[in-house]
This record gives C-alpha cells, structure tokens and sequence, in this order.
C-alpha cells in the first residue's frame, strides 16, 4: 500500500498514526475538520491536509487512493450520549459511506477502528475473543457495532476489509487527551499527588498504548488479505489487561513524587478481559506497557509539551464549542464580528 486516506486524522490517534505512515514511505491523505487544532507534520511532500467533514465525502475524496483508515468518530461514551445524533452520523453512517466510495473508487483495502466496549459487561471469569457475543451497552459502543456490520458484507476477493476493536488507548500524543484512563490518573498524581480509584480495584481493564494502536494500523495494510479480509481482531495485548488497584499502583509508583490512592463510591461492577491471540498469531505485538505510557506523560508535562486544558478534554471541548457557535451565531453580521468584511 503506498496512498493511505486517514479520516480523523486530526485526533488523538491521528496524530500519531499519520508521522508513523509517512515514515514507512507512505503518501497520506488527511482528512479531518481539525476541531482541535492542526498537529499533523508540516511542509511534508507526502502529506495532503483536507479539512472536511466525514459526513461530506464524495467519490473523489477517495480517487487515487489504495487504502482507507477509516479514523473518524465523536470519541468515547459521555461525548456519545451528549451528541447521540452527530453519533450515529459519524462513527456509524460516515463510515459505511465511505467505506462504499472507496470500494467504487477502486480502493483495495479499508480498515475500521473500532472498539472493545462493544463487549459490555462481562462475568470476572470470561476472557472475549473475536467470536464472543457483543453487549454494547452505550451509543459510543452501539454506533461502533452497527459500522461493523455495515462495512464486513462489503469485503470481497477486490477489496479487503478489516475492523480493529482496540483497546482503551493511553499515551502522549501530539493531539493530547486527558479523559483517558491512563492519561487522566496520571496527570492528577503528576499534578496533585492523589490518585482516586473506584473501589473496589478488582475490575479489569484492557489498555493499549497510542503507538500500538498506530503499528496495528500499519500492519494491517500490508497483512496478507487471505489472512485478514473480513475478519474482526482484537489490539491490544495481555500484558495490558489490568486490575484497576494493580493499575493505580503502577501510575503511583511511576510518577516522580509521592502519591496517596484515595478509594472512593460503591465497588464498580464494570469489568471486562479481551484475548488478543487472534492478532498476534498473524505476527503483530504490542510493544508498550502503562508504565511507558506514564513516564513519557509525566517527561510531557515537565518539558511542558502539554498539559490538562478544556481543549484536552473531549467533551468539554465539544460542548464549548457548541456553546460558541450559539453565542458568534447570534451576533455576526456582514461575514465577521468585531472587523465585518
């Protein structure tokens, strides 16, 4: 594969994928409405920026291109249930959309990141694989499963496709988040020395590092398609599926100062294990482990590189956003508002 279109390429993940295809001799397509700000590698000969709505997309979005990575979505639970509709446009319909554009513009490979909430809750004593029943119990999860079976029946001997159901994600990237689990406890033991979990610990959760994620993606295009096409894999690894208390631990231990973990509520019930040999018996491993992603955190926020912002919070971001376009939409006159054009 040489001509890769990344939609959502602006996000968190994005950010972070895209450096690593051009890096492997790669020619991008990025498309995204770059709510966030724009990250992406600048003055690169490789990199095409397309700010565009995914809702928007025509056929000649995806001319010339080999494959699609199919980013794009409203990200995590509390985000989906504020913007169910925007939702259900985005990480669902978008995506089947352009996953049909592709296949008629010729494209050869489509790959779907979605994601392991669509397993729900699951008994303490249930590891999922890929053959596993689903219980989405959120819009976020919902929308994610609905695009899976959008884009499966489109798979053909001509064109290949892929869905990832990835893990939690954690690390830094360009594009920060902090309302991630990893990132979020480590900026608040970095920053106050308390780290609060949920009693009572024992709940499991799978994690896998942004540049895992990113190295998934790169392998799946050049996967062999008798291997790969059709098929659903899990990303993430064992080593990543952690207790919250063992987590906690570790994010205290790696932070350079001392931090108390504060229990607090009810025991949380919510707990879920994912296999992942399926992906790894094609070859592919992930490298990194919570203590990686914390300690390249914490170096973040002392280089001041980032740090905790309304714009590194998903949904706050959002919903001030919306707040703003409700504000300058009442006020604008003649194409501007101070200085009117």
């Amino acid at each position: 594969m040489s001509r890769v279109l990344v939609t959502g390429a602006g996000g968190y993940i994005g950010t972070t994928l895209v450096p690593t295809l051009l890096a492997n001799g790669h020619t991008v397509r990025a498309i995204d409405r770059f709510f966030f700000g724009q990250f992406l590698p600048a003055d690169n000969p490789k990199l095409e920026i397309v700010q565009e709505d995914c809702r928007k997309l025509a056929i000649e979005h995806f001319k010339d291109i080999d494959a699609v990575i199919d980013l794009v979505a409203i990200s995590n639970d509390p985000s989906g249930e504020l913007f169910q509709k925007a939702t259900w446009e985005i990480n669902h319909e978008s995506r089947v959309h352009s996953s049909q554009l592709a296949k008629q513009a010729g494209c050869r490979r489509y790959i779907l990141p979605s994601s392991c909430s669509i397993y729900g809750f699951q008994p303490h004593d249930v590891i999922v694989d890929e053959t596993c029943p689903t219980n989405a119990l959120t819009t976020y999860a919902k929308a994610n499963e609905a695009a899976e079976g959008g884009v499966l029946p489109l798979a053909d001997e001509n064109y290949c496709v892929i869905v990832l159901r990835q893990s939690t994600v954690y690390g830094y990237s360009p594009r920060m988040r902090f309302d991630l689990a990893i990132n979020g406890m480590t900026f608040g033991a970095w920053k106050t020395g308390k780290l609060p979990l949920m009693r009572d610990g024992s709940q499991w959760r799978p994690m896998v590092h942004v540049k895992d994620i990113a190295a998934a993606m790169n392998f799946m295009l050049d996967a062999p398609a008798d291997k790969v096409n059709g098929e659903i894999f899990n990303i993430g690894s064992a080593r990543n599926v952690y207790q919250i208390a063992a987590l906690g631990q570790i994010v205290a231990d790696c932070v350079p100062r001392d931090v108390e973990i504060e229990w607090y509520g009810d025991p949380d019930h919510r707990s879920y294990r994912v296999a992942f040999h399926k992906v790894e018996e094609l070859g592919y491993r992930a490298k990194y482990g919570a203590e990686d992603g914390v300690k390249e955190i914490c170096e973040a926020l002392e280089a001041q590189l980032t740090d905790k912002s309304l714009r590194t919070i998903t949904l706050d971001w959002y919903k001030a956003m919306a707040e703003w376009h409700q504000i300058t939409k009442g006020v604008e006159m003649y194409g501007g508002m101070v200085d009117l054009k």
